[in-house]
């Protein structure tokens, strides 16, 4: 393994304003890394799974730009690539591309949106260097029992804003995925070659069809275990229909990995399935198990109000 023996750590000198639990939290990071992908929910209840995707509104699947909410007077400077300077752009899969990278305790997926606050020096470092070169870094997934992953989604910073003691608050924008080939250097930030990967494209009209439905098999279960969900936890209904992101494929297999916040190492596992239809069966199983449980959940909910009715 090309970062085997690298150690991993929850204090990282980056603070993301969402994600603050699972980098300061030891108690967080032990529950979130509870969930097993190797035997999936079939087995087990899934608590992790229910806390994070069901337990919360589903608006929240947007990262909460918590800096620029509570500094509403501040600017953010906005950022653009253009063809010279995207030195890490995609380009054909089996070239090798340098790319500094960020091991975080989240796992980071195409398309999402990631707020981020940089005040370690070496991190401070490695924006300077962002700055005058195409803005783009690599955030890949650590813990502290199995180290740092191989596979990580490219942060591409589209604003940033430049804080006190040259700290940067940043907004990331998810880009194309990698997998790490070899470690170039570790010092004063982690560098490594990379690999850019694809997910298998289907070419048949019956493998665009069977997407195309699992597509809405997938969109079905969550919307069902959004409104169990809202149920249990006496929150009123929502339409679902404007926040489920994007139907094209593969964006949306992405875009419902990152809602399983709780679990990372299954996000891990569906980020490195380099078959959208494999993504979006593994997420269907996923979401049929948790809309089991809480299906069985809203049901002894209502019996015992129903007792408690009687009763009275």
């Amino acid at each position: 393994m090309a970062l085997q023996g690298l150690q991993s750590s929850c204090q990282l000198g980056l603070m993301n304003s969402r994600y603050a639990a699972f980098a300061y939290s030891a108690s967080s990071c032990e529950v979130s890394l509870s969930f097993k992908p190797e035997t999936g929910l079939k087995n087990k209840k899934p608590a992790c799974l229910h806390r994070a995707v069901l337990c919360r509104n589903i608006g929240l699947l947007a990262p909460m730009l918590s800096h620029a909410i509570m500094n509403p007077n501040k600017r953010l400077i906005k950022c653009s690539s253009t063809a010279n300077n995207r030195q890490t752009g995609a380009v054909e899969s089996s070239k090798l591309i340098e790319l500094p990278l960020i091991p975080l305790p989240l796992v980071f997926f195409p398309g999402m949106t990631l707020p981020l606050q940089i005040f370690e020096f070496r991190y401070r470092i490695l924006m300077q260097t962002l700055l005058q070169t195409d803005l783009r870094f690599g955030i890949i997934y650590s813990d502290k029992s199995r180290g740092i992953a191989n596979v990580g989604c490219v942060g591409e910073v589209v604003k940033y804003e430049r804080l006190v003691d040259d700290r940067f608050f940043l907004i990331c924008k998810g880009q194309e995925r990698f997998r790490v080939i070899n470690v170039v250097r570790k010092a004063p930030y982690l560098v490594a070659e990379v690999q850019w990967m694809k997910d298998r494209q289907s070419v048949t009209i019956i493998e665009q069809h069977n997407l195309e439905s699992l597509v809405l098999d997938v969109e079905s279960y969550m919307a069902d275990v959004i409104r169990l969900s809202n149920k249990l936890n006496g929150k009123a209904g929502k339409e679902t229909k404007d926040l489920l992101g994007s139907r094209f494929p593969t964006p949306f297999s992405f875009f419902v990995a990152s809602t399983f916040e709780g679990s990372p190492r299954e996000q891990q596992a569906l980020l490195e399935l380099e078959d959208t239809t494999l993504r979006l069966k593994r997420e269907r199983e996923t979401l049929q198990n948790t809309l089991n449980y809480l299906a069985a959940a809203s049901a002894i909910t209502d019996a015992f109000q129903y007792s408690s009715f009687n009763e009275n």
